[in-house]
């Protein structure tokens, strides 16, 4: 069963006309799962976009129900029947064949993934291992790698206590002319690798079709909360750049041997010519990388041309141009549980998400400018604009707050004259009663909520009357909520309108309160 990002992800990359292939290494998914996957979504006819609407539990239980997904008992095929077949003298057989012969004769048997493995295990059994290499036919413009150097060296002197601190080699390679990148930095954290990423993107002036990652120490543990940080990060590379993130697969070094010959190469060739000097910052040793690598890939040895005469020919005309704009390196914070408050905290700063969402995961991204709040999903839930001030520390959306809480804020963030200019548009009359209505009270504050319900009864009301019945108050000396609410509605029966409705903040009724009837 599959998650909800691999069932999207493997629909959107088969709709872009992307190939199950690499469709099957971008999920790490074997082949019968992408296209059960993409025949299923076919066959529900359910467009994608509205599939994206649903809620993500919902989706992975449509594509998985429950009562499909407990496996079956099902005996092992005769694998030497199989073999014998594949092997046969001019035989054009291969395990798909077999396995459609297989599924023929058992239709509840193994699918072909299991079938496959199944069918590993026995020649490994019967045969031994007997691995082979393969020659793989290089594309320009096709991958870029990205790696960490592996070994660290004590290159930074810190000017005051001199001591030696550690380094971080950043490197990336193009796939077919091996035309190498590399910056150094203080750690392995994520920004850092964002960083890396987008600089390595401007040094080869275009994109590759893939980028090709190493499982990076930093960010890819057993830690849920760093695998949603990957994905978003690997989601957001994606969606700027136009191209797919494809890591190799996990512990198969052979799946990403481009990259791990040449971070081997650098450990000898950049990092030893480095520990030649000391440094006293990052800059000054990016200065001297810089410097090296540039020599590196100028070298020719045994080859015809230098990396940098294969880039130019090959892989450059080949990349896809670079946008106007940079990708931004921005700092991502995952929240396991939004908290009941609905915001979330960065920086000292709290910014707010609908109150729906409160216990919810959440990803939050800060750039210089902006804070910017996704679902697990990576799906956009609110922009802010990114506080500095000390004050106000929370930064919260009216659309995000509950109606209780609304009303609340809107009567505590207003001032008199706030009142006094709302009354005015009602007429003279409705200005005076306000503004006596205010200084009736011993402090403005405590009229707020008097003054908020008269205005908003009176919204709905023709002008001139809401004017009149403030008028009647002021010649009868009625200068409080319930007089206006009495005049307002005489005003409304004399006019045959009908009368005002009961209003939510004025007293509720109860058992216990006498009504006006008691005193007749």
């Amino acid at each position: 069963m599959q998650d909800y990002n691999t069932i999207i992800g493997i629909i959107e990359f088969r709709q872009k006309g992307l190939s199950f292939e690499i469709t099957e290494k971008r999920f790490n998914v074997g082949s019968w799962v992408a296209q059960n996957i993409v025949s299923r979504f076919n066959a529900f006819g359910i467009p994608l976009d509205d599939l994206k609407k649903m809620d993500p539990k919902a989706v992975v239980e449509l594509f998985y129900p429950q009562d499909q997904t407990r496996r079956k008992q099902v005996p092992l095929p005769d694998f030497q029947k199989w073999h014998d077949r594949i092997h046969a003298p001019g035989s054009k057989a291969n395990i798909t064949f077999c396995w459609l012969d297989y599924k023929q004769e058992n239709p509840d048997g193994y699918q072909l993934t299991q079938f496959t493995e199944h069918y590993n295990r026995f020649i490994r059994e019967h045969y031994g291992d007997g691995e082979v290499t393969m020659a793989v036919e290089r594309v320009p413009g096709e991958k870029m790698y990205i790696d960490w150097v592996g070994d660290e060296p004590k290159l930074l002197v810190d000017p005051v206590t001199g001591e030696l601190k550690k380094a971080c080699i950043f490197a990336t390679t193009m796939g077919f002319s091996s035309l190498v990148f590399a910056e150094c930095f203080a750690d392995e954290k994520l920004d850092k690798f964002i960083t890396g990423v987008t600089d390595a993107v401007s040094f080869y002036g275009g994109i590759s079709r893939y980028f090709v990652p190493d499982n990076l120490r930093a960010a890819v543990t057993k830690h849920s909360k760093d695998a949603l940080l990957l994905n978003s990060l690997f989601s957001d590379l994606e969606n700027f750049y136009d191209t797919v993130v494809l890591p190799p697969p996990a512990r198969k070094p052979r799946g990403k041997a481009t990259v791990e010959e040449h971070v081997k190469y650098l450990e000898t060739h950049l990092i030893e010519k480095l520990k030649e000097d000391v440094y006293t910052s990052i800059d000054e040793i990016n200065r001297k990388t810089k410097e090296i690598v540039e020599a590196i890939n100028r070298r020719t040895f045994k080859r015809a041309a230098s990396r940098l005469e294969l880039f130019e020919k090959y892989d450059k005309p080949s990349l896809k141009p670079l946008s106007e704009m940079r990708f931004s390196p921005c700092d991502y914070k995952v929240v396991s549980s939004i908290p009941d408050n609905y915001h979330i905290e960065y920086d000292g700063h709290y910014y707010s998400v609908s109150y729906t969402l409160h216990g919810k995961p959440a990803i939050l991204k800060a750039s210089f400018h902006e804070i910017v709040i996704c679902d697990e999903y990576n799906r956009l839930l609110c922009r802010h604009k990114r506080a500095y001030a000390d004050f106000p520390k929370y930064i919260t959306e009216d659309e995000h707050m509950p109606k209780e809480h609304l009303f609340y804020k809107t009567v505590n963030t207003r001032d008199g004259d706030y009142f006094r200019s709302w009354a005015k548009k009602f007429g003279p009359a409705m200005a005076t009663f306000i503004d006596l209505v205010l200084r009736s009270a011993d402090h403005e504050p405590q009229a707020f909520n008097s003054c908020m319900g008269i205005l908003q009864m009176s919204e709905s009301k023709p002008y001139t009357l809401v004017d009149e019945a403030a008028s009647l108050c002021l010649r009868s000396n009625q200068i409080y909520y319930s007089g206006f609410k009495r005049a307002l509605g005489k005003v409304l029966s004399e006019n045959n309108l009908d009368e005002i409705p009961e209003d939510s903040r004025a007293c509720q009724r109860h058992k216990n309160i006498r009504g006006k009837e008691s005193y007749r």
